[in-house]
């Protein structure tokens, strides 16, 4: 028996191993780096002298940092609140709607998830081609059918830069949620279903009462992944706005801010390495917290469930 145990144990290790050795080597070991690089001071590429957690203090205090620094994390924050409401509620709705099986619903399940499949950068290029404020699909449309009032400069302003590209954002990755909540609905045993209908429950208090409380862990889920996914928030910007999170900055996000700073300053043009790798700490450490205290959250709320 203990041989038997032993081998088991052996050849999960084996199968564990390759998993561990690839986050200890893209993930665990870059972030000590980063933590590493972060208490020296940097003449261009060339590490100096050692300074302690003074690039920390200088992305809180000092400026242009500090002002660089919270503008982008509130765009964070807008990301991720806007996704909540918008993305993961309509997933969430689209998910009962298909878990009813309305008419279509197999082809819809595919039509949701297909915008998914696309790369990111070129859902970003070519909504950047649609936006386009001379000759861009979406203002033409509007103009067409005599909604000219509607058409704008969608990237080019700075008010309406950051949602526009949120929207655009939703539109790609509304299928991921939609099917996730579809998932956890249809684990849901058929009978709980039967009984709410048996004892008179409308649709409104069937979600609310039995499908909701039942599906908490698909939202734990969505929740940690959405706000992971906005702290994390480049490749889309990148592509429709550019590192420098124009215009104005009204796009800036924590992402371009530290790619910006640490490979190359707008400001100097030249990499700003420890101030760079403070910042990769600062996403990490904000994202590992608020990630773990969600979760944490959820969980209790599932066992009080």
């Amino acid at each position: 028996m203990r041989s038997r145990r032993a081998k088991q144990g052996l050849w999960i290790a084996i199968f564990v191993l390759p998993a561990l050795i690839m986050v200890g080597i893209f993930i665990i070991a870059p972030l000590f780096l980063s933590f590493y690089n972060s208490l020296y001071n940097w003449d261009g590429i060339k590490r100096r002298d050692f300074i302690g957690l003074r690039n920390f203090a200088s992305i809180f205090s000092q400026y242009p940092y500090k002002d660089r620094f919270f503008n982008a994390i509130k765009h964070n924050i807008i990301w991720f609140i806007a996704t909540m409401l918008f993305q993961n509620s309509i997933g969430l709705f689209f998910g009962y709607l298909l878990s009813r099986r309305i008419k279509g619903s197999e082809i819809y399940k595919r039509i949701f998830f297909i915008p998914v499949t696309f790369s990111l950068v070129a859902v970003g290029f070519l909504w950047a081609l649609y936006l386009n404020p001379i000759w861009g699909i979406v203002n033409k449309t509007l103009k067409q059918i005599g909604l000219s009032g509607l058409a704008h400069t969608w990237l080019g302003d700075a008010r309406l830069a950051t949602p526009t590209i949120i929207a655009v954002n939703i539109w790609r990755w509304l299928g991921f949620p939609t099917l996730i909540f579809y998932a956890g609905i249809n684990n849901i045993p058929e009978e709980y279903i039967e009984a709410a209908y048996l004892d008179g429950s409308n649709e409104w208090s069937l979600f609310w009462k039995i499908i909701f409380p039942l599906i908490i862990p698909s939202v734990t889920i969505i929740t940690v992944l959405t706000f992971i996914g906005s702290l994390n928030v480049f490749e889309q910007i990148y592509v429709m706005e550019g590192l420098d999170g124009g215009p104005f900055y009204s796009t800036d996000t924590l992402g371009t801010l530290f790619y910006r700073t640490a490979f190359g300053s707008v400001d100097t043009g030249l990499p700003e390495i420890g101030i760079g790798s403070a910042i990769g700490v600062v996403i990490y450490v904000l994202t590992f917290t608020a990630s773990a205290t969600s979760a944490l959250l959820l969980r209790r709320k599932e066992v009080e469930l």
